[in-house]
């Protein structure tokens, strides 16, 4: 993308002439878009046991519930907000909440693990084309005096959904509504979809730019590409005994990211808008940025090995598990409204202490499953949820502080992207070693031990992104 355009974008973007009356009914539910992806990603995570036993799923299909939505979600989200800088963002959003209420309908009603994952897939697609606009929407929308305000709620949504993913999840799964099991918890989406979807026709006022960006397909189908070559054999490889048409598309990712970087170039060349502005990349702090989110949002892991440990190795109700991971997300959640105030005091050092209590607080949760320091689990999960909370906004201000003004929009889509696929990675390469680690017959010694490991992958990970922290500036410049 070139600066003049980016300019465009941001001074030419069509808005009400007056303030909209309706901006605060429009405000649930914009945030009814940005809950309902994150709570799909976790409510899944506790009825995983419940799938595979029920559709005969294997280890891979099982990952692939969850890192086919993280890695389609990942590469579309660019693409789902320039569609609606040219479309309209009421009419992209509208479209997004229906097709991820029909995709979850699918998801419900999957026969097959084929069928579940395809649905995913479409939840992940559809779920691209509604969460960009919804704070693309809000800055449209509010005025500056109340956009704190509004961006505050949208930060706290993140938080509720966490909670609600792990503790929803166990309940449905657990209760059985109407008779159903694991079918629950996609299916509580249609209520919520089609609440969603009303309120938006009837208080979702439209807005788009009056010069947007073509779509980059080319980098699209390049950027797919390369991700499917690396996540498809990193999930299915030890399944299928490492067969060499999968190491031949393993080989093939990082030839497929050199074609991608150098189409991205010469389309950048040509005055055109690429997918990625490779120029961006030039920029030490912005790169640490995205390692360090790459290496964070790894974390999403934990949520699968977690529920696995506790439903399989503790025999652990699902209900109960989802109770379990409580103490982490409510820490995530109260983290999320203080972070700010605690950014303002430490400035780019708050990274540093949200890595620090991760760390911490997920190395008293390995020394209490390995019998070390027993009963401190729901202590450590809280510490590391604090510190989860805390990193969550302060790794987007930081880094997109040291971005020109006029690129902020562009960094933070390539910011979220890179977290949806370190979710995607992380589920991946760390979910892989983890049944790897369990074997054919595990026992219950054999959960705890797979855990332990698959978690002090996690923490070294998150050392890794709280060493990298202390290389960025202590105030970000402007």
């Amino acid at each position: 993308m070139t600066s003049e355009t980016t300019e465009t974008l941001q001074l030419h973007d069509t808005r009400p002439a007056t303030v909209d009356p309706r901006r605060w009914l429009a405000l649930p539910v914009l945030l009814a878009g940005a809950f309902l992806p994150i709570l799909d990603f976790n409510v899944v995570n506790l009825a995983l046991p419940a799938i595979r036993d029920d559709l005969g799923a294997t280890a891979s299909e099982v990952q692939f519930v969850i890192s086919a939505y993280a890695a389609t979600y990942a590469v579309f989200l660019i693409t789902g907000g320039r569609l609606g800088d040219l479309l309209g963002r009421r009419r992209m959003f509208l479209t997004g909440v229906a097709g991820f209420t029909v995709a979850s309908v699918l998801c419900g009603v999957a026969w097959s693990p084929t069928v579940l994952v395809g649905g995913r897939i479409l939840q992940g697609l559809t779920a691209t084309v509604m969460a960009p606009q919804v704070l693309a929407s809000i800055r449209v929308l509010f005025p500056a005096a109340e956009q704190g305000r509004a961006l505050g709620f949208y930060g706290a949504t993140f938080g509720l959904a966490n909670i609600c993913g792990q503790v929803l999840g166990g309940v449905l799964v657990s209760a059985h509504p109407f008779g159903l099991a694991w079918q629950a918890i996609f299916l509580i989406n249609l209520p919520i979809g089609l609440v969603a979807f009303v309120g938006g026709l009837l208080y979702l006022a439209d807005s788009r730019a009056e010069h947007a960006q073509r779509l980059d397909i080319g980098g699209v189908v390049l950027l797919s590409l390369t991700l499917g070559l690396l996540v498809y054999p990193l999930i299915e490889g030890r399944e299928s005994g490492w067969p060499v048409w999968i190491i031949a598309m393993l080989l093939a990712s990082p030839l497929m990211l050199a074609a991608f970087v150098r189409f991205e170039a010469r389309l950048s060349a040509r005055g055109g808008d690429p997918l990625v502005a490779l120029h961006l990349l030039r920029n030490s702090d912005f790169v640490i940025g995205l390692v360090m989110a790459l290496a964070f949002y790894m974390l999403s892991s934990f949520y699968l090995t977690f529920a696995v440990y506790l439903q399989s190795g503790l025999h652990f109700s699902p209900l109960a598990a989802g109770l379990a991971t409580l103490p982490f997300a409510t820490g995530f959640f109260v983290s999320s409204l203080v972070s700010p105030l605690v950014m303002q005091w430490l400035g780019a050092r708050t990274l540093t202490l949200g890595f620090a209590l991760q760390v911490i607080g997920f190395g008293i949760v390995m020394l209490s499953v390995g019998g070390v320091l027993p009963q401190s689990a729901e202590f450590g999960l809280i510490c590391g949820g604090l510190g989860f909370g805390t990193v969550m906004p302060s790794v987007i201000k930081a880094v997109i502080g040291s971005i020109d003004p006029r690129h902020a929009g562009l960094a933070s889509g390539m910011m979220i992207s890179t977290f949806q696929i370190g979710a995607a990675l992380g589920v991946a390469v760390i979910g892989g070693a983890f049944y790897s680690l369990l074997g054919a017959h595990p026992q219950a010694g054999d959960y705890a031990h797979a855990f332990t490991i698959a978690l002090g992958c996690n923490v070294a990970l998150l050392a890794l992104g709280g060493w990298l922290s202390l290389w960025l500036p202590r105030e970000p410049s402007a």
